[in-house]
């Protein structure tokens, strides 16, 4: 682990809790998809599974369009001001307008192949007994397994392109309220910290970011008004406890 810190993150709305776990899934269907090993391709299909529940489930589609037209207006405002790194604002912009149109291209539903497909569905409704993926719920899983590893890429890329326009868009949002905001050092006393929340103002996430040799969680909660943040001491997974501790850490609160 390069990085010395460990960073919480907290969605305050179900949109950016949607988004972070699409990311999250993405991320392990990338990770597992150019190994060769039979396990890897499962847990890649599962993620893929995962991405097409989450994707039926809501109208993620209606929503990533009005989110990516809402900080396109708030982002063009700031067009004017003489201190504003104009190309990189403009990069930005022409990456929302790209995004928007790759989504709008999409025909119907999102990710309608997938929960079209009879494999994936076959897959999908093994998965969801105990222990039904083995090779004899599952005989044409198991004879796709056994097939050479660039057959599985070409099927995994063909699933992969049926959702691009999905990642893609989560990405750029999720990068927009990232770095919204910047991070600033705050002081927890007895392993507590609450903050008001500015009225009116739209909260999207919760950052905290701690360093590894601190050996403490986070557990963070909040709504409309404000939030709060227990630092629990993880020697005992079991039984954590809040630390009595009075702490720094880093936080950022992204408002967009």
């Amino acid at each position: 682990m390069s990085d010395s810190r460990i960073t919480f993150e907290q969605p305050l709305n179900e949109k950016c809790r949607t988004m972070l776990r699409l990311e999250h899934l993405f991320e392990q269907y990338d990770y597992h998809v150019p190994h060769d090993h039979p396990w890897h391709a499962r847990a890649a299909l599962r993620a893929l599974l995962d991405i097409a529940i989450i994707l039926v489930r809501a109208d993620i589609k209606s929503e990533l369009l009005k989110e990516m037209d809402r900080y396109h207006l708030s982002l063009s405002r700031m067009a004017n001001p003489p201190d504003v790194d104009h190309h990189r604002l403009q990069t930005i912009l022409q990456n929302l307008r790209q995004a928007q149109q790759a989504l709008q291209g999409v025909h119907g539903q999102l990710g309608i192949a997938l929960r079209n497909s009879e494999f994936l569905n076959a897959v999908l409704q093994r998965s969801a007994i105990p222990g039904g993926g083995f090779d004899f719920d599952l005989p044409q899983l198991h004879y796709w397994l056994n097939q050479p590893h660039a057959e599985w890429l070409l099927q995994f890329d063909d699933w992969r392109n049926e959702v691009a326009a999905v990642h893609e868009a989560v990405e750029l949002l999720l990068a927009l309220i990232r770095n919204s905001t910047t991070f600033s050092q705050q002081q927890a006393r007895a392993g507590f910290y609450q903050q008001s929340l500015p009225s009116g103002a739209s909260i999207q996430m919760i950052q905290v970011r701690l360093p590894r040799e601190a050996r403490l969680y986070a557990e963070i909660s909040g709504g409309k008004h404000r939030f709060s943040i227990r630092f629990m001491e993880n020697d005992d997974l079991e039984h954590p406890l809040q630390t009595e501790r009075d702490l720094g850490f880093d936080l950022n609160v992204s408002i967009i």
